[in-house]
């Protein structure tokens, strides 16, 4: 899957990159050659289309918010959204996009 890659330090995010399809955002220049970042984000853009997009954002933030309540603890619950377990899962694996099965994130609930 191509999609474009963007510089953009204004991210507010505390991580590294975020997928906002069609677009891989990224907040630093040097990580355009960093394959697992961009895997990562592709993984999200692969979850993003299955959900037809706004969906998707719908559930990860619900997600985020019941993981958010259960563990009180901001960067416990980002680790733990569905959609998150499987990207980290799978962000060294350069050919998982190429296997995925449709819907791969429900694996890890």
């Amino acid at each position: 899957m191509k999609c474009p890659i963007i510089h953009a330090p204004f991210l507010p995010v505390a991580g590294m990159g975020m997928a906002l399809f069609p677009f891989v955002l990224l907040k630093e220049q040097q990580l355009k050659g960093n394959p697992e970042i961009i895997n990562h984000e592709r993984i999200h853009l692969k979850q993003q289309l299955e959900l037809l997009i706004l969906p998707f954002y719908t559930l990860y933030l619900i997600n985020y918010l019941l993981n958010l309540i259960y563990y009180r603890n901001h960067e416990l619950a980002y680790q733990n959204i569905v959609f998150e377990r499987e990207a980290y899962h799978h962000e060294h694996d350069l050919a998982y996009l190429n296997q995925r099965s449709f819907w791969a994130w429900k694996s890890f609930w």
